[in-house]
């Protein structure tokens, strides 16, 4: 991979088994090496694109049309079924906010395990959890259980601790609608600061914004590249094809 190239998906495509009757699953680790007891459900087909350091590129299209699965693929938290997947750099992963928490655990507690995932050393961290407890902002409950907390406490704390990794690579998806509106703007000034300085992927629905903030998009299709370019070109594009599909459906 080219030394200015921090992400490079090459004919990434991602298969799930679907297992269609109750008891499939466990005659698949019986006797899977004489027979095939799922079919197999792609999301993603051979998925090729390079995002050079300090790009930001948006990721657009419909649901269900393997954005998040890419996402995934990206961080690795799921591996693709083939192709491959290079990374150069640390990841903040900001996606599925707070899915790994312990509840029984505080939201400190939680934080600096969850800095441990995303590669920061203890004592990083640790120098980190004032910081991470302002940006937050869910006050003394920064110390109590994450059982007690709302929904939207969860992913203000996953926020702030992605906020503060010192990551080289921001992955965001969907993830702005995180609380009060104060806090989403507080969120959006810091992917465009993060803009300036590192490198971003960013799903979502708000295209306006991605035109404003990113260098490129990529807009995914029934789980596959349908085209690369300037937003201002793509994203048409795709309005254009969203409304005339609306179109033919109404008329069907």
């Amino acid at each position: 991979m080219s030394s200015d190239v921090a992400v490079a998906c090459r004919n990434a495509g991602k298969a799930f088994q679907l297992y269609m009757r109750r008891n499939d699953q466990l005659m698949q680790a019986l006797f899977g090496w004489a027979k095939t007891f799922y079919r197999e459900h792609w999301v993603l087909a051979d998925v090729s694109f390079e995002v050079k350091k300090g790009e930001c590129v948006g990721i657009i299209g419909r649901n269900g049309a393997g954005k998040t699965t890419l996402l995934q693929i990206l961080c690795g938290i799921t591996r693709p079924t083939r192709g491959s997947v290079e990374i150069s750099g640390r990841i903040a992963p900001i996606l599925a906010l707070g899915a790994g928490f312990d509840g029984t655990l505080t939201g400190r507690e939680n934080a600096i395990i969850g800095g441990a995932i995303l590669g920061l050393k203890r004592s990083e961290i640790i120098a980190k959890l004032d910081a991470i407890a302002d940006f937050a902002e869910i006050g003394m409950f920064f110390d109590q259980p994450m059982k007690l907390y709302s929904s939207g406490m969860v992913a203000r704390l996953a926020f702030a601790i992605c906020a503060h990794v010192d990551a080289d690579i921001l992955i965001v998806d969907e993830a702005l609608s995180v609380g009060d509106e104060a806090f989403a703007q507080k969120c959006e000034n810091f992917i465009a600061d993060f803009s300036r300085r590192g490198t971003i992927l960013v799903v979502s629905h708000g295209l306006d914004y991605l035109k404003t903030l990113c260098n490129r998009v990529i807009w995914i299709d029934a789980g596959a590249v349908r085209e690369i370019g300037d937003p201002n070109k793509v994203i048409p594009n795709y309005i254009a094809t969203v409304r005339k599909d609306a179109e033919d459906e109404a008329a069907a």
